[in-house]
């Protein structure tokens, strides 16, 4: 007995040093991707700076890191930049909230109603399929030169993909678990509430994620032809009188909203897991 007793203790001391390994290499791994990522962006900026002191790059059209900090720096000071920084983010917020809401209440219409889906499915495929841009003049004259006409382009750009993704998912859920439900005296309403959501959380939030940034890019398509304000203003109007170092910080602080936004939403992904 004490012979298996202390192959079992070996075996499980074998297995947690393996694992201890597995996750040091992991983990060294990481520390590499994140030392290579941050080594690239700053090779990049240092480029991008010395090809524009020395006159390689016009800085006047490619403006410069330098340039760009002094320009955020004076934009700060006087508030205009929080101001436009803030106005883009609440339009995006909205977008966002308007996109999920929606589409999860028609995806849920469409499933939960078979004809409904199948009179509606050519209609959405085309209007997913349909450049958002263009319908843009036309929320113009619907809807006036103002914040609504902002949010609804944005909508627009990400609703119809996220129908379409949902109701995709709803319907490639296991058939065992739907008929489990029943075959328990269960209802269509508890094989929604029970199974078809449950089952789709993790789509839901990897949905999101993609819906924040086409959120984002909606309302920047939007700023572009009826704001008064917002990152979009900024970079059409900087463009039109020639201040191209606002345009270029604008698209900058763009990424950076993008990323924080999309890290955001990553975070309660993995605390979901």
């Amino acid at each position: 007995m004490s012979r298996k007793r202390n192959k079992v203790i070996s075996e499980s001391l074998s297995i947690s040093a393996a694992q201890q390994a597995y996750v040091r290499k992991y983990v060294s791994r990481l520390r590499w991707i994140r030392f290579y990522q941050i080594i690239i962006l700053i090779s990049f900026i240092a480029i991008w700076e010395i090809t524009a002191q020395l006159g390689i790059l016009n800085s006047f059209v490619f403006s410069s890191p330098s340039r760009i900090i002094t320009t955020i720096i004076d934009m700060t000071a006087s508030g205009q930049l929080l101001y436009h920084i803030g106005v883009t983010l609440m339009e995006t917020l909205i977008s966002f909230a308007l996109v999920n809401i929606i589409g999860l209440i028609i995806a849920v219409i469409l499933w939960w109603n078979d004809n409904i889906s199948k009179v509606l499915e050519p209609y959405l495929i085309v209007l997913n399929s349909l450049p958002k841009s263009a319908l843009a003049p036309v929320f113009i004259v619907w809807l006036g030169n103002n914040i609504k006409t902002i949010i609804v382009a944005a909508v627009s750009v990400a609703l119809f993909g996220s129908i379409i993704t949902l109701y995709s998912n709803f319907k490639a859920v296991e058939e065992d678990k739907i008929k489990l439900i029943y075959t328990l005296g269960g209802k269509k309403r508890d094989v929604l509430l029970k199974v078809i959501l449950p089952s789709n959380i993790p789509s839901i939030i990897s949905l999101m994620k993609v819906n924040i940034g086409l959120s984002l890019v909606g309302v920047i398509i939007g700023e572009f032809l009826a704001a008064k304000a917002g990152l979009g203003y900024l970079i059409i109007y900087g463009s039109q009188v020639f201040k191209l170092d606002w345009v270029v910080m604008s698209i900058v602080i763009l990424c950076i909203v993008a990323t924080g936004l999309y890290k955001i939403l990553t975070y309660f992904e993995k605390k979901y897991h």
